[in-house]
């Protein structure tokens, strides 16, 4: 059986989310799930001040579109096509083409588990970005963020930065 991969589906705008349910609903009752593995509609919650008012509110990162986590077969491709509100997949003149493990990381759709090797209080050196080969201690460490937030000393201050996780090591 070949690889799962993300595919691009388009759909009639407004019905991003219908279109996720049905397929994961279909894949459910016909017992699908070697076939197509996931179904997303990738959202940001935003900040949005209306009448004085400061709420969070979800947006749809692309509207009109739905991500499909599948193995491409003429099976698989026949079910996500014919789901109601869906007009076909992204790709030229319709046939799909799978995004690149570089624009599956750029999406953020896949979540890669980053393990680290330092605790907040260590004292780190800085390995990738425009702060490379800077050192600071850890001050706050955020998993589900994908950040730490280390103190380094620049041009004779305490400045604080936030790094990607992998950006830093612990100092042997």
């Amino acid at each position: 059986m070949d690889e799962a991969r993300w595919y691009v589906v388009h759909t009639f705008s407004g019905y991003e989310n219908k279109v996720a349910t049905n397929l994961e609903t279909i894949v459910e009752n016909r017992h699908l799930q070697d076939w197509i593995h996931e179904v997303r509609v990738p959202t940001e919650t935003v900040v949005e001040t209306k009448d004085g008012q400061r709420r969070e509110v979800e947006h749809k990162v692309f509207p009109g579109y739905v991500l499909v986590k599948m193995v491409m077969s003429d099976d698989s491709w026949f079910v996500v096509r014919n789901v109601r509100g869906c007009t076909g997949f992204v790709g030229p003149n319709g046939k799909p083409v799978p995004l690149t493990e570089q624009e599956v990381a750029a999406l953020g759709v896949e979540k890669k588990e980053i393990i680290i090797n330092y605790a907040v209080g260590d004292t780190v050196n800085i390995i990738d970005g425009p702060l490379e080969n800077f050192s600071g201690v850890v001050e706050e460490i955020d998993q589900e963020k994908n950040m730490v937030r280390v103190t380094i000393s620049m041009f004779g201050r305490e400045t604080s930065v936030e790094l990607e996780l992998d950006q830093a090591e612990r100092m042997e």
